[in-house]
C-alpha cells in the first residue's frame, strides 16, 4: 500500500524522486519505495524530508509516533522516548488538557510549547478554572546556570533570550486564580512536565540541546520514581522568585 499522503505532498511542492532523494540524502529508489510500497525510512532521514516538503512528519509517517517500547525495568515507565523531538505536541497538550488538580512545569524556557501550540495559555486558563493548581517555573535568563547551558550546547545567548521570550509567553496568565510563575536559577538537570499523576520528563545531556535528549513517561506509584521528580520540583519552586507582574 502507497503513502498517499507523502505523494500529494510531492506532488504540491514540485518534488520528484530524484529532488527529493537529493534533500534527503538518499537513493531515489528508496524515494519511490516510500511512495509506492508505504516504506518508512529511517527517524533521521524521515525529520529530514519531512523538514525539506514542509509537512509534519508524524502525518508522513504515522508509524514514527509509536514510541519505543519500554521493558519491564519499573512499573512507572510508560514509555521511553530517544529524543524529545520525537514526541508530538500533542503529547504534551493531551498530558494538560486531562489534568484536574495540578500541572507543574520546570523548564528553562521550552518556548517549543507556544509556538506548536499557540493556545496553551487559554488551555492552562481553562484548567485552572475547572480547579487545577498550575506552578510553572522558568529559568532566569540572568542566572549564571543559565549561561552556563548557553555554552555547553554551544548556544551562546540564544537560550538566555528563550528564556526571555518564555517569560513573555507566559506573563499574559499573571494574576490568573490558580495560576503561579516563578523563575529559577537552579542548574537544570531534567525539564518536568506534569499533569497529576502522569509526567514526562526531559533528561538532559551534556552539550545537547533538549530537543536531542531522550524522554521518558512517568506514571505515578507510591514512593517511586514519580515522587522523586515531583519532590525535586517542589525544592526547585521553594527557591524561585515570582515572576515581575505574577502572583
Amino acid at each position: 500500500m502507497g503513502n498517499e499522503r507523502l505523494r500529494a505532498a510531492m506532488a504540491a511542492g514540485g518534488w520528484t524522486y530524484a529532488s527529493l532523494a537529493a534533500k534527503a540524502e538518499v537513493d531515489p529508489k528508496s524515494v519511490e519505495r516510500w511512495v509506492n510500497l508505504g516504506r518508512t525510512p529511517r527517524r533521521e532521514t524521515a525529520m529530514r524530508a519531512a523538514e525539506v516538503i514542509g509537512e509534519d512528519v508524524f502525518a508522513l509517517w504515522p508509524a514514527l509516533r509509536q514510541a519505543r517500547a519500554a521493558r519491564a525495568v519499573s512499573p512507572e515507565l510508560v514509555a521511553l522516548y530517544d529524543q524529545r523531538a520525537d514526541l508530538p505536541i500533542s503529547a504534551f497538550v493531551d498530558l494538560f488538557a486531562q489534568a484536574r488538580e495540578r500541572i507543574d512545569v520546570l523548564v528553562y524556557a521550552a518556548v517549543f510549547l507556544h509556538e506548536a501550540y499557540p493556545r496553551l495559555n487559554d488551555l492552562l486558563r481553562e484548567r485552572a478554572a475547572e480547579g487545577c493548581t498550575i506552578r510553572i517555573a522558568i529559568g532566569d535568563a540572568d542566572s549564571p546556570n543559565v549561561e552556563q547551558r548557553g555554552q555547553e550546547e554551544r548556544f551562546g545567548h540564544g537560550i538566555q533570550s528563550r528564556c526571555r521570550i518564555a517569560l513573555m509567553h507566559y506573563r499574559p496568565l499573571a494574576g490568573t486564580p490558580g495560576i503561579e510563575l516563578r523563575t529559577h536559577e537552579t542548574t537544570l538537570y531534567n525539564s518536568i512536565y506534569r499533569a497529576d499523576d502522569q509526567m514526562l520528563v526531559n533528561a538532559h545531556v551534556w552539550g545537547v540541546n533538549a530537543y536531542g535528549a531522550p524522554v521518558w513517561h512517568l506514571r505515578r506509584r507510591d514512593g517511586g520514581i514519580f515522587d522523586r521528580y515531583a519532590e525535586s520540583f517542589d525544592a526547585v519552586w521553594k527557591t524561585a522568585t515570582p515572576a515581575q507582574g505574577g502572583r
